[in-house]
């Protein structure tokens, strides 16, 4: 079965309820799963437990007239910065650092997101912020590594992941989606285990993207995002750990998303979505939004949105997706911009190919009955 059809069939299952740990361990059989108990004590020795926690980045970042962008993070770990030295390495900082400076507006963070956390976990968290800040302007969500080690069904993560899409969006908030990383990329899991990491997370991350755009959010790819820099440069790109990324790897995960929080507000164009045209020469397109999927997966850094095509959402093989590649400009350098940076409360200082083959490019959010010029092909 190709990795769409799972994506489709994992998010159908969430949406109608069903599954089951069975089902997720039912593929390598018991000799396997007994391995991979063996290798994963080993994997949690050799990674090691370095950290108490993570920054407290909660605060208002940036300067400028009116009132604050109201951005939340959930997820795990990773949203929660746990390996960051100072609260502004988090990748929550640098996103509010990076609007604030774009809108002239100061940007007010708050984090709710709990190192360890699954996807279940997700509504506490949302419950949490929402006391705090009732209407988002903009959500960032960063989730599915544990679901992944603690071999939590998949579809059960992703109807955890949908249900709190929805929920903001249903508040007008936007919503942003940094999708399962590649596991496969952390050189201290032993194989088989990271081989079949591997395939876990990706399974998890194209069914994430699938449910998120049918809940009307939209995903970043994170995949092996820091995989070639781990190999190259393993001592900066990730953290004392060996596990959780370094300040340098949470501002390469953080320059990843922040292009589509960007999008998200209508930072470029005043609008939700600057309705981009995709650019075939850049490996975008629109399709399926499960095919879609599982291009974003294979290319770390790729945006999935909902689309139409003449006028439709939804086609024979179910919601229109667009696929792009938007750029990942450089993060600025706090300290060239401390004239227009504002601590946050509580701070205490710190610094701040062709993916689809030959896939081509169709108008982005089509409104009119055109039909589109160049669409993704199926897996």
């Amino acid at each position: 079965m190709g990795r769409a059809r799972r994506a489709r069939r994992i998010a159908a299952t969430a949406a109608y309820g069903g599954g089951g740990l069975a089902a997720g361990i039912g593929a390598i059989g018991a000799i396997g799963y007994g391995v991979l108990k063996v290798e994963a004590k080993i994997a949690r020795r050799i990674v090691g437990q370095p950290f108490d926690g993570s920054p407290d980045d909660n605060g208002t970042y940036g300067a400028g007239v009116g009132e604050p962008v109201e951005l939340v993070v959930l997820g795990d770990s990773s949203a929660a910065g746990m390996g960051a030295d100072t609260p502004h390495q988090t990748v929550g900082a640098i996103i509010a650092n990076g609007v604030s400076a774009l809108t002239g507006r100061p940007v007010r963070l708050t984090n709710t997101a709990v190192v360890g956390s699954e996807s279940s976990g997700l509504e506490l968290q949302l419950a949490n912020a929402l006391d705090r800040v009732p209407r988002p302007h903009v959500a960032v969500i960063m989730i599915g590594a544990n679901d992944v080690t603690h071999r939590i069904d998949k579809a059960i993560a992703v109807r955890h992941l949908e249900t709190v899409v929805r929920a903001l969006r249903e508040l007008g908030t936007e919503v942003v989606v940094g999708t399962c990383p590649d596991l496969g990329t952390i050189e201290p899991i032993p194989q088989p285990l990271r081989l079949i990491g591997r395939r876990w997370s990706r399974d998890l991350a194209a069914a994430q993207t699938v449910a998120v755009v049918e809940a009307g959010g939209r995903t970043v790819s994170l995949g092996d995002l820091l995989g070639p820099e781990f190999y190259e440069r393993p001592k900066e790109m990730f953290s004392a750990d060996r596990f959780h990324p370094s300040p340098a790897g949470y501002a390469r995960a953080a320059a990843a998303l922040l292009p589509s929080v960007y999008a998200a507000l209508g930072v470029w164009s005043g609008q939700p979505d600057d309705d981009r045209v995709p650019d075939s020469r850049r490996g975008e397109g629109v399709g399926p939004v499960a095919v879609a999927a599982t291009y974003a997966v294979r290319d770390p850094g790729t945006e999935v949105s909902a689309t139409q095509i003449a006028g439709q959402a939804r086609g024979p093989r179910g919601r229109w997706a667009k696929l792009l590649r938007r750029p990942h400009d450089p993060v600025p350098d706090r300290a060239d911009n401390m004239d227009d940076v504002a601590e946050p409360s509580g701070a205490q200082g710190g610094d701040a190919g062709n993916a689809v083959g030959e896939s081509k490019a169709t108008p982005g959010d089509q409104r009119t009955d055109e039909a589109p010029r160049h669409t993704i092909e199926a897996d």
